[in-house]
């Protein structure tokens, strides 16, 4: 009798380099594994939490595209940031879906963005990821009412179970957010139960002792 697959559910941004950095170890999950990546909107999910994003503070801007530069250097990944960030992913999600949300047009939209540095605001340079992904009009693609409500849904879809930020692999009702949280769910693959400890238990329970006044 063969088992049924697992379905790990990765959602991710373009705009994110982190969606870069995770890519590789998520796209090599272990066999019986089905994975389905799932462009959202950045943009839309820290508008509905109420947070910043990290470009939206000058500090932290500055640590993180040096912090994604590092840590694609100590991973072996080549990385080269685009002409200008942040950016409107809008049209470079719509493509991902355009091309069936697939491993290859993951792959293909994020090498383009973090390895080569183009722009994927671009028109053109939409144009061409198109082509390579087997659409000819892409601009009709990305402006198609269906394609981008799905990018619509994808991003309610994830808010709706709690996905606060990009990457994230969502496994049932468990969130691995960030790219360094890769191993963490694959420990999780292969023993749920190692999860259900005490310390775990009490760390889902921990009270909160103050809250910060909001201005």
């Amino acid at each position: 009798m063969t088992a049924t697959p697992v379905r790990v559910s990765w959602v991710f941004d373009v705009i994110s380099p982190f969606a870069y950095l995770a890519w590789p170890g998520v796209a090599q999950l272990p066999a019986g594994v089905e994975l389905e990546p799932v462009p959202v909107l950045l943009a839309a999910m820290l508008d509905h939490f109420g947070q910043r994003g990290p470009a939206e503070i000058d500090s932290k801007r500055r640590f993180t595209y040096r912090f994604a530069l590092w840590r694609a250097r100590r991973l072996g990944l080549p990385m080269r940031l685009p002409p200008a960030h942040p950016f409107n992913p809008l049209a470079a999600l719509r493509l991902i879906i355009a091309a069936g949300s697939d491993q290859r047009a993951v792959d293909t939209v994020l090498k383009a963005v973090f390895r080569d540095g183009r722009d994927v605001s671009d028109p053109a340079v939409i144009a061409e990821l198109g082509a390579a992904l087997g659409i000819n009009d892409a601009r009709a693609a990305v402006s198609d009412p269906a394609i981008k409500q799905r990018l619509r849904d994808n991003t309610s879809w994830a808010i709706e179970r709690g996905v606060f930020g990009v990457p994230t692999l969502v496994i049932g009702t468990e969130l691995f957010w960030g790219h360094d949280a890769v191993d963490m769910a694959l420990d999780y693959l292969a023993d749920p139960q190692g999860f259900l400890d005490p310390d775990m238990r009490a760390a889902d329970a921990l009270p909160i002792g103050a809250t910060r006044q909001q201005r």
